[in-house]
């Protein structure tokens, strides 16, 4: 039996598929209140393709409405196209008109503006691994059921070491003490979410969305090393918004199991005029979102141990390489100085201001802006 059993088994390699396919994806919202409204435009490459994206550049994008009104959409590069704040009728129906570079026509369906009730809160409980960041809400008219949120994170990091001084060649092999507009040593990343969050309350009696999760952080993750901050949007779907999400959530984020959902066809409200049988992906909705934001200290946490990237950072003296090479002008060596490391503070006697020499670590163990930016954002909150 067990020859039996094992003999039936063979490798499967399934070859990749080779299809050529050159879609247009369309993602974004128009944002009919004072926020911007950003489209973006891209195509779809093959599964074995080395590119991860592919920006369609240098379209004509228009916004358009049942009152034949227009507005363009301009190119921001990278794919991106930004309209200011449009402050929009609320009444009024919208669309999206794309002219591609190849004179392709694009056409959406003209949709309702859906405007978001304002977010009850944000706020967080703690885990026994991490943080869970929730968002409830409510509609009190009982008109909105359908939701879906994203989110902005940023949070402060710093570096291994805080340096206090820095190298110049002017003139030439001289440290100098770091201003303060120049400190590398406290920065901060941000990163948008990936996931397609989405909640109803179609099958309540009331239309109200509570304990709603929307992001999980690690307990060793950097983002909580120091202060961390989350901006969460909500925003208003139809129906069959919401029904296009779910579909796609399930398609890109719930397969790779047997209980996993089987991947379907998805049906969006963007057409191509030029050609009907050429499939589009992409489901335009209009509306204006609501945001709350909330921060999240680490000394309201427990003794978590962070991980980052500085495990094998190490402090040195050896604050320059040695020569690595010389060129000879009329029998003169003249010697070509790299510099290896960055200095971090000056090494002085015990009550005396001769300085020795310096302290000195590799830039990836003190320089910040390395992985982040050093210029605080101004919704920043100091502790």
């Amino acid at each position: 039996m067990i020859v039996a059993v094992t003999g039936c088994k063979q490798a499967y390699n399934p070859k990749p598929v080779t299809t050529v396919s050159n879609y247009l994806v369309v993602e974004g919202a128009i944002n009919t209140g004072q926020d911007s409204t950003i489209i973006r435009l891209s195509r779809t490459v093959p599964l074995s393709s080395v590119a991860g994206t592919k920006p369609e550049l240098g379209a004509v994008v228009t916004i358009v409405s049942n009152t034949s009104s227009s507005y363009p959409v301009i190119e921001t590069g990278n794919g991106y196209y930004k309209a200011a704040g449009l402050n929009l009728s609320t009444t009024g129906n919208y669309g999206l008109k794309i002219i591609t570079t190849d004179g392709k026509v694009y056409q959406s369906d003209l949709v309702p503006a859906k405007l978001s009730p304002p977010i009850d809160s944000v706020y967080y409980h703690i885990k026994s691994d991490g943080v869970q960041v929730y968002a409830d809400t409510h509609d009190p008219a009982n008109d909105t059921r359908y939701y879906r949120w994203d989110f902005y994170e940023t949070y402060e990091f710093h570096s291994a070491f805080k340096s206090i001084e820095y190298f110049t060649t002017t003139p030439i092999d001289t440290v100098l003490p770091r201003p303060l507009s120049n400190q590398i040593y406290a920065c901060w990343r941000g990163d948008t979410s990936t996931s397609i969050l989405l909640n109803s309350s179609a099958k309540l009696a009331k239309d109200v969305i509570v304990n709603n999760a929307i992001t999980f952080i690690p307990s060793d993750s950097e983002k909580v090393e120091s202060r961390y901050s989350i901006l969460v949007k909500q925003y208003a779907l139809t129906p069959d918004a919401y029904n296009y999400f779910e579909q796609l959530k399930k398609n890109t984020e719930q397969l790779g199991s047997i209980f996993d959902a089987q991947p379907s066809e998805l049906t969006g409200n963007i057409h191509c005029v030029t050609n009907p049988t050429e499939p589009v992906i992409g489901f335009l909705t209009a509306g204006a979102a609501t945001e709350a934001r909330i921060f999240i200290d680490n000394r309201n946490l427990p003794a978590w141990q962070t991980d980052n990237p500085y495990n094998g950072c190490m402090v040195t003296t050896d604050l320059f390489a040695r020569p690595i090479g010389a060129t000879y002008v009329n029998d003169v060596a003249l010697y070509i100085y790299t510099q290896v490391h960055m200095p971090i503070a000056p090494i002085q006697p015990p009550g005396s201001a001769t300085i020795l020499g310096y302290t000195a670590s590799d830039p990836q163990c003190i320089d910040c802006t390395l992985r982040g930016t050093n210029v605080q954002p101004s919704f920043w909150i100091n502790e």
